[in-house]
């Protein structure tokens, strides 16, 4: 446990930045990337790695479509990629560049379909899926857990 720092303890310039820190105890917002708002929740960690395996699944569903596949594709048990992720054991900024070039990647894919390209349409995880629809999902499912994520762990 820690008191709150004196004006006379940092440049005034990162009072902006203090100002967001509401907490008392310090190491324990330090760790909020470990902590879990309820004990059967995943912790932050393991949400920021979920969407970034998600988007990666959900990118390469598009491409296979894209390209043609008529075979059904595989789901995936989020539960169980959540618990073997490892995503505890890494650091926080680790795993956000992990997502900002998984994020990049989706990006050049998408963007260099053709018009007939996001028309296709094929099976996964058992259920119809155009290109289209699987874009939609990624966006959505990150603001989905973006949302989560402020709402329910408190992180700004």
């Amino acid at each position: 446990m820690s008191k709150r720092p004196d004006a006379t303890e940092y440049p005034a310039y990162t009072q902006r930045y203090i100002d967001l820190v509401p907490e008392e105890d310090i190491a324990a917002g330090l760790e909020k990337a470990s902590s879990r708002y309820a004990p059967d929740k995943w912790t932050v960690k393991q949400v920021v790695r979920h969407f970034t395996d998600a988007e990666r699944i959900f990118t390469y569903r598009a491409l296979a479509i894209a390209r043609g596949e008529k075979k059904s594709l595989p789901g995936f048990e989020e539960s169980e990629y959540a618990a073997a992720s490892g995503a505890d054991q890494q650091t926080i900024r680790t795993l956000a560049e992990e997502y900002e070039t998984v994020r990049r990647s989706t990006i050049a894919f998408f963007r260099g379909l053709s018009p007939e390209a996001w028309d296709r349409i094929g099976i996964a995880n058992d259920n119809p899926a155009s290109v289209r629809g699987l874009a939609y999902a990624i966006l959505g499912h990150e603001r989905h857990h973006l949302r989560v994520l402020r709402e329910r762990y408190g992180v700004k």
